[in-house]
């Protein structure tokens, strides 16, 4: 594999939030009241020596992009984000044209210090309003209001965000199609120029599991999803992806582009998840001092060229080291090869998201693989009218589209 064509983005996560929703499982942890202003000093004490000891596994690549996820990470002090980046610029080569998101609450923006984040070099905000109507944004547990959401988009593009997206949920409980209807149309008037349009899943180690509130039946839930797609389309967005539309002013989100083309991502923060390809070097080229790598049981692990994926203390207590006052290196609880059959699923799962498809090189460059690997399954999949017949690019049909997890599981 030619290292240097893989592109390489960098994931950090903030793991507080002002209130746990309902309906999330991801890794975030209630903030509490009273929380020193000495833990964000020390989480980022911690994201720094993340950094440095993850910097040899770049392999002489620049940071392509930068998501900021949690959790809320409007609410780390805006202080903080600039110690943060700049000491990331001197740990990393960023590349000239880097995208770097930060994910926001409406709820934690009412005084957000939008010039900074742009001095900082943050260039894109994601903000996550799900809903524009009051009740539905009280099901949700989100703590900002139907206001707030729309000052909040409007402030941001005011102060010059030229990229700005909005997160929004459809198949809500209760929720009729005009109401999500009103939701993309508002989200547009208010100035978004991407926007997230996703169906609300019930995810296991929720609220909303123990609780199963009543959704739409299918029917309305297929209603909602193509009134949806054509308002979007009429409004100007492109889907290019399966929930992630695109405004006439904006550009496909780049640092989620490279997860869908399997490129490399390296991931500092609480339970954060890191995907890497190693060229074939020895452990000793690659000194990750600090990190349970250096134990003897891991010896050999970068022995050989491959694709590897690593995680974080989920924790914040856990990911912040600290002995005799002093923050020491996060560890890595996982590190790990990723199997040739794993390799293709996760590939594949990936890449098909992409309506556009992705250029068939690409499986080989990403997993090292051939396509005579798969040309079996690639061509059932073709007589079945799921994949366009191409040798050139790797793309679903429209029937594909609508039956992607029958494509994948053709590569479980």
């Amino acid at each position: 594999m030619n290292i240097l064509s893989i592109p390489l983005a960098l994931y950090i996560h903030i793991p507080w939030c002002v209130k746990k929703c309902p309906y999330c499982d991801f890794n975030s942890h209630e903030q509490p009241e009273d929380m020193p202003y000495a833990m964000y000093e020390e989480y980022v004490d911690s994201l720094l020596l993340d950094a440095r000891m993850q910097q040899p596994l770049t392999q002489g690549r620049k940071i392509g992009s930068i998501f900021i996820g949690g959790g809320t990470p409007s609410l780390l002090p805006i202080a903080q984000y600039q110690r943060l980046f700049t000491q990331l610029r001197i740990i990393f080569d960023f590349a000239g044209d880097i995208e770097i998101t930060m994910e926001a609450n409406p709820g934690t923006l009412e005084h957000a210090p939008f010039a900074e984040y742009l001095e900082v070099g943050i260039n894109r905000l994601s903000i996550g309003v799900q809903s524009f109507a009051a009740d539905k944004l009280v099901t949700l547990g989100r703590i900002h209001n139907p206001e707030q959401a729309v000052t909040a988009i409007k402030a941001a593009r005011a102060a010059g965000f030229e990229r700005v997206n909005v997160d929004l949920m459809h198949g809500l409980p209760q929720q009729t199609l005009p109401e999500a209807m009103h939701d993309i149309q508002l989200a547009h008037d208010a100035g978004a120029t991407h926007i997230s349009w996703y169906q609300l899943t019930i995810e296991p180690n929720t609220v909303f599991y123990r609780s199963q509130p009543i959704l739409p039946d299918e029917d309305s839930l297929a209603d909602i999803e193509q009134a949806g797609q054509a308002l979007l389309q009429r409004l100007g967005y492109d889907n290019y992806e399966v929930s992630a539309w695109a405004g006439a002013s904006d550009m496909p989100c780049s640092h989620n582009v490279n997860y869908w083309q399997f490129g490399d991502y390296l991931a500092i923060g609480a339970g954060a998840h890191g995907k890497v390809t190693i060229a074939h070097k020895a452990l000793n080229d690659i000194e990750l001092s600090g990190t349970e790598l250096n134990n003897t049981e891991h010896n050999g692990l970068l022995a050989e060229s491959g694709i590897y994926r690593f995680s974080k203390s989920r924790l914040p207590k856990d990911y912040v080291v600290q002995a005799d006052g002093v923050v020491s290196a996060p560890k890595m609880v996982g590190w790990q090869a990723i199997a040739h059959d794993e390799l293709v699923s996760e590939f594949m799962l990936n890449a098909l998201r992409l309506h556009g498809g992705v250029d068939w090189p690409l499986f080989a460059a990403r997993t090292g693989l051939t396509y005579d690997s798969i040309a079996t399954e690639i061509t059932g999949l073709i007589n079945k009218g799921l994949l366009t017949d191409s040798k050139d690019i790797l793309q679903p049909t429209e029937l594909g589209k609508r039956y992607l997890n029958q494509i994948l599981r053709v590569f479980l």
